[in-house]
């Protein structure tokens, strides 16, 4: 009996976590769209990484999952934001585990990153 409750707590976490993922790609990349193409004047990268972030921690908001956002630079002065999510396994809904009879269950983590070109307001190119 605890081979199967294992086998099905894996089971659910993994399917689950494959949802939470696919929200998370689109919610991403439309978070780094409407913040990172266009940032207030005098936004620098980090500012626009911490609005992503709160916009998609507010979309996401599950007590299991955890998000983080970085900006990286890249070439000829585009911006790549590379977001993170970290979610931790549940007992069938009922409250984060990190381990069922013994057994570890480590956080599952997935990234997705986005190159975007952002307008810098007042400078000329």
């Amino acid at each position: 009996m605890p081979v199967v409750i294992i086998v099905a707590v894996i089971a659910v976490n993994a399917l689950a976590f494959f949802g939470e993922c696919a929200a998370f790609d689109r919610l991403a990349r439309q978070a780094a769209c409407a913040w990172a193409a266009a940032p207030e004047a005098g936004q620098d990268a980090g500012e626009v990484a911490a609005c992503i972030q709160e916009e998609l921690q507010r979309t996401m908001g599950a007590p299991n999952i955890a998000i983080a956002v970085r900006a990286d630079s890249s070439p000829f002065g585009l911006m790549r934001f590379v977001a993170r999510i970290e979610y931790g396994p549940t007992l069938f809904g009922l409250g984060i585990r990190r381990e069922v009879f013994g057994i570890a269950l480590p956080p599952l983590v997935h990234e997705v990153s986005m190159t975007v070109d952002a307008y810098k307001p007042g400078v000329l190119f």
